[in-house]
């Protein structure tokens, strides 16, 4: 099984295919992996390898271990474009998320004044108001949302709650008008026998009328480039993606950042 890939709080800096240069904070354990999804293609692994033993790290820890990093790349005179809360699983699961931004925020003002932060979320906790609060701070607030059928999103995202649906998930979007950047994962193949596919032309249209409803700030369209839990799961051909990218961009006249 294919496990987890960061092992520090801060790690990094990376190169990222859709923000450049980015220092990483991972607000779960570094040992194991805790979300609210198990998605089919997640590059850290299935939740059942289970979340670890070192627990989550506190806010105070990740403030002074970022602060080490920013002070350190400052004085070699690196260069910085962004920091994404990213890592072993789901980071507006912290209890102390909407502090740990707060920190973070003031950090960067400190340190790399142009850099960006951007959470990189899967939109299970949007019921919360101090997460969306948080979310709204933030430079790049990237929120989840693979489809807009409920069975496909069930299929590849494989939510732990089952209240999550996309009924609701959807108006909690849209709660984040010009704000949200919404980044969609296309891919293909099979769990359990049963075929995952959410790049049909059906699939397409209940995106767009989702993406019409949200009017987020853009759209992120990509596939898998890495190494997935389920190997079956394919990247999508440069070609179809593009097409499927041409497209949204067609048919709601929002920005979409296509990463190929």
């Amino acid at each position: 099984m294919q496990t987890i890939l960061f092992h520090d709080t801060i790690f990094g800096p990376i190169h990222s295919r859709r923000l450049g240069t980015s220092l990483g904070v991972n607000l779960m354990p570094r040992d194991g992996k805790v979300c609210s999804f198990d998605c089919l293609y997640c590059e850290a692994g299935y939740n059942a390898q289970g979340p670890g033993k070192a627990g989550l790290p506190s806010r105070e820890e990740v403030a002074r271990l970022l602060e080490q990093k920013l002070q350190e790349m400052h004085a070699q005179g690196q260069s910085l474009d962004v920091i994404t809360f990213s890592g072993n699983g789901e980071p507006t699961l912290h209890p102390d998320f909407a502090g740990v931004v707060d920190d973070v925020l003031r950090l960067r003002d400190r340190y790399f004044t142009a850099a960006k932060v951007s959470v990189l979320a899967n939109s299970t906790q949007l019921h919360r108001p101090d997460v969306c609060d948080a979310l709204r701070r933030v430079d790049n607030n990237i929120l989840k949302l693979d489809s807009a059928v409920e069975s496909t999103m069930h299929a590849l995202d494989r939510p732990a709650s089952p209240a999550f649906t996309v009924e609701k998930v959807i108006p909690q979007l849209a709660e984040f008008p010009h704000n949200a950047i919404i980044q969609t994962m296309f891919t293909r193949g099979s769990h359990d026998g049963v075929a995952v596919d959410n790049t049909t032309p059906a699939e397409v249209d209940a995106l767009i009328d989702a993406y019409r409803r949200i009017n987020p700030r853009e759209i992120m369209v990509y596939s898998i480039d890495r190494r997935t839990p389920e190997q079956s799961l394919q990247k999508i051909p440069a070609d179809e993606l593009r097409a499927i990218a041409d497209r949204i961009t067609r048919e709601t006249s929002i920005p979409v950042q296509l990463t190929l």
